[in-house]
Order: structure tokens, then sequence, then C-alpha cells
């Protein structure tokens, strides 16, 4: 105990948001400092004794798609819960001695988020990872909580806050009063939904296979949540499924609000499923107050004026959608108090 109390005055506490696409670390007293793809290289040994981590972030998805036979890019996080134990603890170990240059014998308390749909499996095997990866103490707490308080939101008041969080691998939606989450829904729809359904469009329409990289290229820079937006067109590069040789196609905005109706259209509707649940005073509140988005998913173009359309409520975004997560855990590390109230048990 004394021991703890000694090395939490020398430790920089940690809040990470251990994202399907993007994992972002905060610091207690410095902010933001890491903000890296959730991407880690691994190279087979030739004499089976194993893998070993060759690269990590930036650096690993630089490699998607490109790599040799010995070589694999694996993202170790699908759909928001961990997939591959070890990678994701050696990925946890990059981010925390990156963030946390303090020596090994100074171990940081950790606030982790994750998504409400978490199962307790799920769970211990985040806290085992992080503990594994040198956690001092692990706090888990839900994506939504962690964003409404990093949106601005007083998650603490007898009122209803609806926070719509879309990440990489899923979308959660909350209703948030009293510290706690009311009602939710989650669905394993996100950016990486988007992803795959362009990737499908232009196979369908274009005869043309493309990778991820590009199709999430093409997602951040033309697409739309609504065919009647500003249209644009670009360039899209891929391999010609007939002749087998690389081929150009020109895509234009409309075309991609096409492929992307229907994980718009399933985001939509976990929208609606959650306001039918809510309860009647907290529905009030949401109608004054409206309906907030969060996530790198809620930058995609006039997706909330299709969310508006279809709610009939008032919509805001975040100042910074991308971050809010992870600086909603960074501001409960600043008041324990309001940690210990929202965290996981």
């Amino acid at each position: 105990m004394l021991f703890d109390a000694i090395a939490g005055l020398f430790s920089h506490d940690l809040a990470i948001d251990l994202g399907t696409a993007n994992t972002l670390v905060y610091v207690h007293g410095k902010g933001l400092v890491c903000s890296e793809p959730s991407v880690v290289a691994v190279t087979t040994d030739p004499n089976g004794r194993g893998e070993s981590v060759r690269a990590v972030g930036f650096e690993a998805k630089e490699m998607l798609g490109r790599t040799p036979g010995d070589v694999r890019a694996i993202r170790p996080i699908k759909d928001g819960v961990i997939a591959d134990f070890e990678i994701t603890e050696a990925m946890l170990r990059y981010f925390i001695q990156r963030a946390h240059n303090r020596g090994k014998l100074i171990r940081p308390r950790i606030v982790i988020c994750v998504p409400p749909c978490i199962t307790s499996v799920e769970k211990r095997a985040v806290r085992e990872s992080a503990l594994s990866a040198g956690a001092r103490e692990v706090y888990l707490m839900e994506e939504p909580m962690a964003a409404a308080i990093g949106a601005g939101l007083d998650v603490t008041a007898a009122t209803g806050n609806m926070v719509v969080d879309i990440g990489g691998g899923t979308t959660d939606v909350a209703v948030i009063s009293l510290s706690g989450i009311v009602t939710s829904s989650s669905i394993r729809c996100g950016g990486d939904k988007m992803d795959e359904a362009i990737v499908n469009y232009v196979k369908r329409k274009y005869n043309m296979l493309i990778g991820e990289r590009t199709a999430e290229q093409v997602k951040m820079t033309i697409a739309s949540a609504s065919p009647e937006g500003n249209s644009e067109t670009m360039e899209i590069k891929g391999r010609d499924l007939v002749a087998g040789i690389p081929k150009v196609v020109v895509a234009s905005s409309e075309e991609i609000a096409e492929a992307l109706v229907e994980p718009i259209h399933s985001i939509v509707e976990t929208v609606h499923l959650t306001l039918e649940k809510t309860p009647p005073e907290l529905a009030a509140d949401i109608v004054d107050r409206g309906i907030m988005l969060v996530g790198g998913g809620s930058l995609l173009r006039d997706f909330d004026h299709v969310l508006r359309q279809e709610t009939k409520l008032p919509i805001l975004r975040s100042d910074d959608p991308f971050s809010a997560v992870v600086h909603g855990a960074g501001k409960a590390l600043d008041n324990i108090q309001l940690l210990k109230d929202v965290a996981l048990s």
C-alpha cells in the first residue's frame, strides 16, 4: 500500500482508448501524447520459435496488404474486443513505454476504455493484458461514458444525455444520467464496415479489387452519408478482376453514398432502438439537449444531417470527435472521485 502511494508520486497515470482502428494515449498532466493505428506487424521465426513484433502503429499500418510471406500485419482488436491476446499485450506495452518513459519499477495507474457490450471474460482479458504490459492498477470505463465526459456533458446530473460513439469496429449508443448508463445499444458496425462496403461496391460495379487502406482513403476524401451533398470525384486504383492487371477508375461522392447506405441504416436503426428503450423523463431531456456525436466515424460528411432527418432531434458534434473518448477518460483520471463513480466494477 505504501509502495503504491510512493509509486503514484513518480508515475504519470495514463488513459488509453484501445480502439479497433486507432489507439490513443492520454498522460495525466500532459494531455494527449500518442495517437496511432491499432496495428502490429509480426515476423514469423523460420526456426519455428514463434513470432516476434517487428513494428507497431503507423509503421505497421504502412505494411497492411504489402507484406512478404514471413511478415504479417495484424489488427489484434476486432469489433472493439481483443481477438489476439499476446499481440494486444505487446501493443499495449509499446504504447505504455512510449508514453511513460520512467523505467520498469514505476508502474502507472491506467484507465482503459471498453465498449458497453463487453463480456466479463473480455473485461478480464483487457485487465490482464494491461497488468502484464506494466500497469500498477487498471480501471475499465465504458466508451460512451468517457465520450460524454470528453464532450463536456455533465454526466453526474439527473438529466438525460444521449451519446452516439461511431468507432472503427463498433457503434455505441447510450443514454447517461447520474454517473451511469441508463440504456445502451451496441452494434458491430463502424468505420471498418464502411470500408468493407466500399470494397464490395467497387468490386460489384467496376469488377475491380481494392485494399482496405484504399477504401479508407476514399471514405475520408469523398464519402458522404447523403447523395444530395456536394459532388466530388476521386481516382481509385486497384486490380482488374477480369484481366488481372492494375486498373484506375473515377468514382463520385454519389456512388460512395450509395455504397454506404447499409452501414448508415444500421447505425440510425440502433439510435432508434435506444430511443425506444429510453424512460420518458430522460426522453424529454434528449428533445431539449439533443444527441451528441463522437468517434472518428461521426466525421463522415452529412451524417449529422441524415440523423437529424431520421430522428427529428437536434444533433451536436463534439469539438474533437476523434479524441473525445480518451480526453473523457483523462478528465476522470484528474478527478479520482468521478473515476470511481463511473468505472466498471
